[in-house]
Protein backbone atom coordinates (compact mmCIF):
# COMPACT_ATOMS: atom_id res chain seq x y z
CA UNK A 1 0.00 0.00 0.00
CA UNK A 2 2.90 2.10 -0.04
CA UNK A 3 2.58 2.90 -3.63
CA UNK A 4 -0.88 4.03 -3.24
CA UNK A 5 0.13 6.51 -0.37
CA UNK A 6 2.68 7.63 -2.86
CA UNK A 7 0.68 8.44 -5.34
CA UNK A 8 -2.54 9.93 -3.97
CA UNK A 9 -3.54 10.57 -7.73
CA UNK A 10 -3.69 6.98 -8.55
CA UNK A 11 -5.18 5.98 -5.62
CA UNK A 12 -7.81 9.02 -6.03
CA UNK A 13 -8.18 7.16 -10.01
CA UNK A 14 -9.21 3.95 -8.58
CA UNK A 15 -11.75 5.41 -6.57
CA UNK A 16 -13.45 7.33 -8.99
CA UNK A 17 -12.61 4.22 -11.65
CA UNK A 18 -15.03 2.18 -8.36
CA UNK A 19 -17.82 4.60 -8.38
CA UNK A 20 -17.68 5.08 -12.53
CA UNK A 21 -17.83 1.31 -12.32
CA UNK A 22 -20.72 1.48 -9.70
CA UNK A 23 -22.97 4.02 -11.71
CA UNK A 24 -22.48 2.12 -15.06
CA UNK A 25 -23.97 -1.15 -13.16
CA UNK A 26 -27.12 1.05 -11.56
CA UNK A 27 -27.79 2.57 -14.71
CA UNK A 28 -27.88 -0.69 -16.43
CA UNK A 29 -30.06 -2.20 -13.59
CA UNK A 30 -32.13 0.72 -14.09
CA UNK A 31 -32.48 0.50 -18.15
CA UNK A 32 -33.55 -3.00 -17.81
CA UNK A 33 -35.90 -2.78 -14.78
CA UNK A 34 -39.18 -4.56 -15.25
CA UNK A 35 -41.97 -2.21 -14.21
CA UNK A 36 -41.51 0.91 -16.42
CA UNK A 37 -43.28 3.17 -13.75
CA UNK A 38 -40.60 2.41 -11.14
CA UNK A 39 -38.45 5.26 -12.20
CA UNK A 40 -35.55 5.81 -9.65
CA UNK A 41 -34.04 9.30 -8.45
CA UNK A 42 -30.78 8.81 -9.03
CA UNK A 43 -29.06 10.50 -11.82
CA UNK A 44 -26.53 7.64 -13.25
CA UNK A 45 -25.25 8.91 -16.50
CA UNK A 46 -24.06 11.61 -15.18
CA UNK A 47 -22.83 10.33 -12.75
CA UNK A 48 -21.00 7.87 -14.26
CA UNK A 49 -19.67 10.29 -16.44
CA UNK A 50 -18.37 12.71 -13.91
CA UNK A 51 -16.40 9.54 -12.11
CA UNK A 52 -15.25 8.46 -15.28
CA UNK A 53 -13.66 11.58 -16.37
CA UNK A 54 -12.41 11.89 -13.34
CA UNK A 55 -10.72 8.85 -13.10
CA UNK A 56 -9.24 9.17 -16.51
CA UNK A 57 -7.85 13.03 -15.25
CA UNK A 58 -6.75 11.64 -11.88
CA UNK A 59 -4.58 8.68 -13.95
CA UNK A 60 -3.48 10.67 -16.40
CA UNK A 61 -2.30 13.16 -13.47
CA UNK A 62 -1.25 10.12 -11.37
CA UNK A 63 0.84 8.74 -14.42
CA UNK A 64 2.09 11.70 -15.23
CA UNK A 65 3.95 12.26 -11.79
CA UNK A 66 4.70 8.70 -11.61
CA UNK A 67 6.84 8.44 -14.78
CA UNK A 68 8.14 11.93 -13.71
CA UNK A 69 9.50 10.89 -11.17
CA UNK A 70 7.70 13.13 -8.65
Amino acid sequence: MDFLADHPALAAALVALAVALFAWWGDRRRLRRADLDRVGLMPWEGLFFWALLAAVLLGAAGLQGWFGGR
